[in-house]
This record gives structure tokens, C-alpha cells and sequence, in this order.
């Protein structure tokens, strides 16, 4: 399991946080009731089966002035995976499918994760695509939703229902109105992570060939 979170973590914060929600939270209950309204959020989403844009991301390090900024593409391929591609600073790459996460550095494999070796790989694929997706429905099996949403917007915040992801976790912040917007991770030990979505397309024709190829 560090060997999982080692090697996501080159790739994306975002990855790692939700390979220790998996390990952490696998076994939780979905609540009754959430304080957000969640039926009225998912009702403003859009479903497409394939959704691809440009992200911007800002990484805060507690005790340092000047944040890390990186930027890249990602594409979301409902039921198949995710592919988060870094271009700047350096390229790196995370792809992750029902049963790999494979990293690469430039055009080379860094590593492959099976899901036989690995089974958390399964529930990776699962809760980070309910980020990206804004999947209240399934998120709050793992999180408290809170939030609101007016009549073409919306905005959540996430809290871990287990103490030891809490602990890692400060907070989630999700905002959006038929795709997300943003998504803002406060980490417990003060680190900071904002990441903005632009640009997106939806379809077939949203993906590159090699995309495609990818799943």
C-alpha cells in the first residue's frame, strides 16, 4: 500500500488523498439523511459519458512563500477511468481503469499497479471519479455533505466521517454548476491545493485518439 500512494503522489495530491480515503473509509455506511441538497445538485449536473478539459493547480506547502503551480489535461470516461495528464512543469501522466494505475513520465511507464496485487486500485477509480464527477450520492458514503445551490450553481464541503482521514484532511470544497468548477483540498498539516477546471467538452469527439486508445 505506500508503494500505491509513492507513486500517485508524483503525479497528483489529489490521487494520494483518495488512495488513503480508500484505504481508511472502504468499510463506512452511507448516512441517512445529508445536510447538503444533494438531489438538487446531482438534478444540475450534467452525465456525460465522457468529459474532457485543462485543470490549473496550486499547491500551497505550509511554511513556504511561493506555491508549486502545474497545469495539463484530463479527460473523465464514465465506467472506465480517468486520465489526469500533467504538461506543465514537467509531463507526467496518471491513468487510472477498473483494474490499473499506471504513471508514466514523459512517454515511459513509472509504474503499474494491478488491481490483483493491489485491490484498492478498484476503489481509487471509484472515489476519484465521484470528485471529478461530482457525485454527491456516492462521495457521502465516505464524506458529510454540506452545501448549497441556487438556481445555476451549487458549492459543497466535505468532511472525512473517519478521525484518522480527518486528521489528514482538514477539508474538501467542491463548486461548480453543470460540471465542477473547482475543487479545494485544506490539509490537516496545512498544506493547501486548489485545482480549476476549463475548457470542458463532452463526447466522443472531446478525446484525442490516443485518449481513446487509452481505455
Amino acid at each position: 500500500m505506500k508503494r500505491a500512494a509513492s507513486c500517485v503522489s508524483r503525479v497528483t495530491r489529489l490521487a494520494c488523498l483518495t488512495l488513503s480515503l480508500c484505504l481508511d473509509l472502504c468499510l463506512v455506511v452511507p448516512s441517512a439523511h445529508a445536510a447538503a441538497p444533494v438531489a438538487k445538485i446531482e438534478a444540475m449536473l450534467a452525465r456525460p459519458q465522457i468529459l474532457c478539459g485543462r485543470f490549473e493547480q496550486t499547491k500551497q506547502l505550509a511554511g513556504m512563500k511561493k506555491p508549486l503551480l502545474s497545469s495539463g489535461r484530463f479527460c473523465v470516461v464514465a465506467g472506465k477511468g480517468v486520465w489526469w495528464r500533467t504538461l506543465t512543469p514537467f509531463a507526467s501522466s496518471l491513468r487510472l481503469t477498473r483494474d490499473e494505475i499506471v504513471t508514466y513520465q514523459g512517454d515511459r511507464v513509472a509504474t503499474r499497479l494491478d488491481a490483483k496485487t493491489e485491490p484498492v486500485v478498484r476503489m481509487i477509480n471509484g472515489v476519484l471519479f465521484s470528485l471529478l464527477a461530482g457525485d454527491l450520492a456516492q462521495l457521502d458514503t465516505v464524506f458529510e455533505v454540506d452545501g448549497s445551490a441556487d438556481a445555476d450553481s451549487w458549492q459543497v464541503a466535505l468532511k472525512a466521517r473517519q478521525p484518522a482521514l480527518a486528521r489528514a484532511i482538514g477539508a474538501i470544497r467542491l463548486d461548480g454548476g453543470a460540471y465542477v468548477r473547482n475543487i479545494a483540498i485544506d490539509e490537516a498539516g496545512g498544506d493547501h491545493t486548489a485545482i480549476v477546471f476549463s475548457g470542458i467538452r463532452t463526447g466522443a469527439a472531446a478525446m484525442t485518439a490516443e485518449e481513446t486508445a487509452l481505455f
